[in-house]
């Protein structure tokens, strides 16, 4: 199914509707502008910084008018699309227009993740970069209306962005930070190892934006601090935060803490300017830029004493916490009147009405465009919001039989974790390891010996889930291949909104940015050290990421492999590590049954979709699980089968995000299915099988197992999933 376009006569509405528009205080101040640029005479100028003096040529100061005016008549239009139902998106950029400026002080190849305020960046970056006011205006009115036409995020959102080195931000508080830091680190990187698939060169610098409010979210907090550590400890970090400051975040007044903040907090240098001044804005963007570009370390320019002139957005209820008199001054002052003012004073425009019909010719460009895009589709249907990750490459996901194989030495889970990632490292160059203690071997010396072999690509991070998940991001995106080791599985909360950044960047960029990356949990399940905290076995699975558990050695190389694999064609996959599985031995008694040989060609894979059938080929009753519980159920299966006669097979079905083609093929073959889960009653990722395959009227005659629905004590395992409770759930299933 495709979008359906539905026909949206706008100037028909804006005439019939005009007394409601005349009441937008947008429409107010157009007005009000326009007239001043007719008359020219009430407009004054009071810069410190002359233009041309800070830098800026004649056609920068033009072309940065120009993304001011196209800036602002965006913000109109979108106002009067929401007012009459066909725009959907109104945070307001107005105020700001002197930011275009920052463009224009870096290269056009600096990778920049643009808050959503800052249009005028874009346009004025846009513009440089020889796109046509018209194209641009369009693009951004797809934006507001949702059209599926939108070149940024295919009709999903309103996002800043659709440029090579441009990189979407959310709206989640400044959760833009922590991967910008990792593009820095990672374009250096790439280019010290000379990859071919690095995306920026090593003269790049990477560029965020943000409001003042965001210094105060912990995402900032964790950028800044990974941006100040990497250059303590003199790696090269070339990343330049930038934050507009106009002293108010949605109704939260600043109370000048921003530059207490920046006095008792920053440890890197930071640079200044009045927002109201484009040169002044251009002259410390262009010095921070350079500074930053010249010495690969991190530096903050704040742009300050701006207005926010139209509230945060259409919702907001200014006159709940401020003023009439506030709300008036704000919306009257605008930083375009003084740049005209200034422009024409200097003889960049050769008069007022030069101005004046460029602003005209602008007007009109930005109501066509709005107009053009309200006719365009938007998402009708269900289906066209499932494109959450790219494609996977073609594999086999056939049903597969356990086999014993008496070839090659045998080994413990862990022992074959640690080769296939060696084995990595070696054949991908573009592949690195980041982690908290992992050059030393890790907690569980999984990559024990990695960090000699390969000294640049096995990296330690600070303890911070949220800068490790996002430096990792921005290695993705940097051209890299990162393999993200978290401690422990209680350890991924810390990073969550992170872990979630990965799995939607493809779906909100409309599949243009892609984040290629494996995440290693480990710490997950079955122990009796560290209590709850690292024997943790509850587990997050969003859209966007694939979440496999694997059940021994020989498997998880082969799903290592295609995990590779996956990353490297865009997708984001999380592989969980059972603990008690690393080392284990036997299966049953001592008999050594679980250690197993390595599977040694480098293109057996096992895909995510593939099951794999232990047991009696005559069973009819089967369980289905995944990780330690594959041994469990083994045990299990061993024990109904010696007490009760029963045959049972055991279906080790390791893909937990979706459910995988290979048990819809082998569950027919059954007359009853008990579903065993690792995780906890009530959130566990089987319940999500069991619900699809109900749907699709392909479920048997059932029972569920799980862990208990509490936290795990220390020193004790009775709140895991056990032998017992696959036992007594095999027995309800067959009512025994």
């Amino acid at each position: 199914m495709h979008a359906a376009a539905t026909y949206v006569d706008v100037e028909e509405l804006k005439r019939s509707r005009a007394h409601e528009l005349e009441k937008i205080v947008e429409c107010q101040q157009l007005e009000r502008f326009r007239a001043r640029l007719k008359s020219g005479t009430s407009v004054s100028e009071n810069n410190t910084v002359g233009l041309i003096e800070s830098g800026l040529t004649r056609e920068m100061v033009r072309l940065c008018v120009s993304a001011g005016m196209a800036t602002f008549l965006t913000h109109v239009e979108s106002r009067i699309a929401q007012q009459l139902g066909y725009g959907f998106y109104t945070i307001g950029p107005c105020g700001e227009e002197n930011m275009a400026a920052l463009a224009l002080a870096l290269q056009p190849t600096d990778p920049i993740a643009l808050h959503y305020r800052h249009l005028a960046t874009q346009y004025a970056r846009q513009l440089a970069a020889g796109k046509s006011m018209e194209s641009m205006l369009l693009d951004r009115a797809r934006g507001y209306t949702c059209s599926t036409r939108d070149a940024v995020t295919g009709g999903v959102h309103c996002s800043l962005g659709g440029g090579p080195a441009d990189f979407i931000v959310t709206s989640t508080l400044a959760s833009q930070a922590p991967p910008a830091v990792g593009r820095a680190l990672g374009s250096q990187l790439a280019s010290l190892e000379g990859l071919p698939s690095s995306r920026f060169s090593k003269s790049s610098v990477s560029v965020v934006s943000l409001g003042d409010g965001s210094v105060n979210n912990a995402h900032f907090l964790s950028a800044l601090n990974l941006a100040e550590y990497a250059a303590f400890r003199g790696f090269k970090c070339p990343v330049l935060f930038v934050v507009s400051d106009n002293d108010i975040c949605i109704s939260l007044r600043g109370y000048g803490w921003l530059a207490q903040f920046i006095d008792q907090r920053l440890g890197m240098p930071h640079f200044q300017a009045d927002g109201n001044d484009l040169g002044a804005v251009y002259k410390a963007a262009a010095t921070a830029s350079a500074q930053v570009r010249r010495l690969k370390r991190p530096a903050l320019l704040v742009i300050s004493n701006l207005a926010r002139r139209f509230g945060h957005a259409a919702t907001d209820r200014q006159d709940a916490y401020l003023s009439a008199e506030e709300i008036q001054y704000a919306a009257d002052r605008n930083p375009l009147e003084r740049l005209c003012a200034q422009a024409v004073a200097e003889n960049i425009y050769s008069s007022w009405s030069e101005i004046s019909d460029e602003f005209e010719h602008t007007a009109t460009l930005a109501a066509r465009a709005f107009a053009e895009a309200a006719r365009e589709p938007r998402i009708q249907h269900r289906s066209e919001a499932f494109r959450t990750a790219p494609a996977p490459p073609t594999a086999n996901s056939a049903p597969q039989h356990a086999k014993k194989s008496s070839s090659g030495r045998r080994a413990v889970m862990r022992k074959h974790m640690t080769r296939v990632l060696h084995e990595t490292l070696e054949s991908v160059p573009e592949a690195v390891y980041l982690g908290e203690d992992v050059r030393h071997g890790g907690y569980y010396l999984v990559t024990d010996g990695l960090a000699t072999a390969f000294p640049s690509r096995v990296q330690d991070f600070p303890p911070d889930e949220t800068s490790l998940i996002g430096a990792a991001i921005g290695y993705a995106q940097a051209g890299l291949l990162p393999i993200v080791e978290i401690p422990y599985a209680k350890y991924l909360d810390c990073g969550a909104d992170q872990y979630y950044e990965a799995g939607i960047n493809y779906w909100l960029s409309n599949g243009q940015q892609p984040n290629g990356m494996i995440i290693r949990l480990q710490g997950f399940d079955r122990g009796v050290f560290g209590g709850n905290f690292h024997t943790h076995n509850m587990l997050s699975i969003p859209p966007g990421i694939d979440v496999v558990c694997f059940s021994n050695g020989p498997d998880y190389v082969r799903g290592f492999r295609r995990a590779v694999q996956m990353a490297k064609s865009g997708r984001v996959v999380m592989t969980v590590d059972s603990t008690a599985l690393l080392n284990q031995r036997h299966l049953h008694g001592r008999d050594d049954g679980w250690m197993m040989p390595f599977p040694e060609d480098a293109e057996d894979t096992l895909d995510f979709s593939s099951v794999t059938r232990y047991g009696p080929e005559t069973a009819r009753i089967a369980v289905v699980t995944y990780g330690n519980g594959v041994p469990l159920a083994l045990q299990a299966a061993r024990a109904v089968e010696k007490d009760h006669g029963l045959q049972v097979a055991v279906l080790d079905s390791p893909c937990l995000s979706e459910l995988p083609d290979g048990l819809r093929e082998v569950l027919p073959g059954f007359d009853a299915v008990l579903f065993a889960d690792v995780c906890k009653a009530g959130q566990h990722p089987l319940a999500g099988a069991i619900c699809e395959l109900q749907r699709l009227g392909e479920l048997p005659r059932w029972q569920s197992t799980a862990a208990a629905f509490t936290y795990n004590p220390l020193g004790s395992t009775v709140t895991f999933l056990s032998v017992q409770d696959i036992i007594d759930g095999l027995l309800r299933l067959t009512q025994q």
